[in-house]
């Protein structure tokens, strides 16, 4: 009786941690496509909070620009579909793809313009947090 609780224990930590590395993959998709050019570094801050060692890295570096540009085209970006599948999970390491449709608006483009978006994320886990270390757009 001892191992059938300890496997269910297991079971149920499995799937536990499957949910919520897809959710926080799914968030940080979110967090990625959901941008208006009047708060641009708080929905900065909003994603890194979410990234972890390379993708943090990279976002950090890209920050300017990111900020430069979406101030420049007056850009907001919001979503209206999401979804996230875990491809693989072991010891702590996750890889989920997410899926996002939006909407991109911008002075060129003001009435609002539909964006598909995929991502394949790599995600660790850091205490009871999932985040994103890796960070692939998909075509």
């Amino acid at each position: 009786m001892v191992w059938l609780g300890v496997q269910y224990r297991n079971v149920s930590s499995d799937a536990d941690d499957r949910e919520k590395a897809a959710q926080a993959a799914r968030q940080t998709g979110v967090n990625l496509m959901t941008l208006d050019y009047k708060h641009g570094q708080q929905d900065l801050n909003r994603i890194l909070a979410g990234l972890t060692g390379e993708a943090k890295d990279k976002m950090s570096t890209q920050a300017k620009t990111l900020l430069d540009q979406l101030n420049k085209n007056q850009a907001t970006s919001t979503v209206n579909q999401v979804e996230a599948g875990v491809v693989s999970i072991d010891d702590g390491e996750a890889e989920v793809m997410v899926s996002l449709n939006g909407t991109v608006t911008n002075t060129k483009v003001k009435e609002g313009a539909a964006r598909p978006y995929r991502y394949l994320m790599d995600l660790v886990k850091s205490g009871d947090r999932w985040l994103v270390s890796k960070l692939e757009v998909v075509p």
